[in-house]
């Protein structure tokens, strides 16, 4: 498949290292709570963090007990996560790979993790597909998007309508990306949630599927 988007998502990963480079961290220093309400029900096991930044839920995972993985393809943001896990006592498996053509191992992870992938709708059902077949049976997987509304309550966050989420849409790409006729992935969310913190107000796209055991 020929990806003529290759030249601009090189451009891209070059300003991510850019911004991760000039300002540290740019994420914030506590992990998502929207992942943490949903780790929380789950006994640790094997979990990925696609487009992990620097570190801070993967970091969180590993400091409770799970076996993480963490991808993301800005070598920059992978040092400073790396950093983060050394100055908390752990060890996470840190990949640096573009996750629109990265293939994960199949139903491999108990936990996967999507938080704040924003990219154009072509290359994020490539890189959901993935992540949809990376779900083991009886595994989780929590994507969380900044919603399509989120700028019209002033939230963080880009202003491209395109790489903005929609939960109905995001949950039909992971079903899609699932291989339902092997197997596929049961919906249990997929929702606008409002978060208040000290960043302000923002809308997020929360969806959490499972695969069953």
């Amino acid at each position: 498949m020929t990806d003529d988007r290759r030249p601009e998502r090189e451009e891209r990963q070059r300003s991510w290292d850019e911004r991760h480079a000039t300002r540290h961290p740019i994420e914030a220093p506590h992990p998502d709570p929207l992942l943490v309400h949903e780790a929380h029900r789950l006994a640790p096991g094997r979990a990925l963090d696609v487009a992990c930044g620097d570190g801070r839920n993967a970091v969180w995972l590993a400091e409770r007990g799970w076996r993480v993985t963490g991808v993301d393809f800005s070598a920059v943001a992978l040092v400073h996560a790396r950093e983060r896990a050394d100055r908390a006592g752990v060890h996470v498996d840190w990949q640096q790979h573009d996750v629109v053509d990265w293939a994960p191992p199949e139903r491999a992870f108990d936990l996967v993790s999507v938080v704040y992938l924003q990219m154009p709708p072509e290359e994020r059902r490539r890189a959901l597909a993935h992540v949809a077949a990376a779900v083991a049976p009886g595994g989780r997987v929590v994507v969380v998007g900044h919603h399509r509304r989120n700028p019209e309550v002033g939230g963080h966050g880009p202003r491209d309508p395109h790489v903005l989420h929609d939960p109905d849409e995001i949950a039909s790409e992971l079903r899609e990306g699932a291989r339902t006729g092997e197997g596929g992935l049961v919906v249990e969310r997929a929702e606008a949630v409002i978060t208040e913190d000290e960043g302000g107000r923002r809308i997020d796209s929360l969806v959490v599927a499972h695969r069953d055991a």
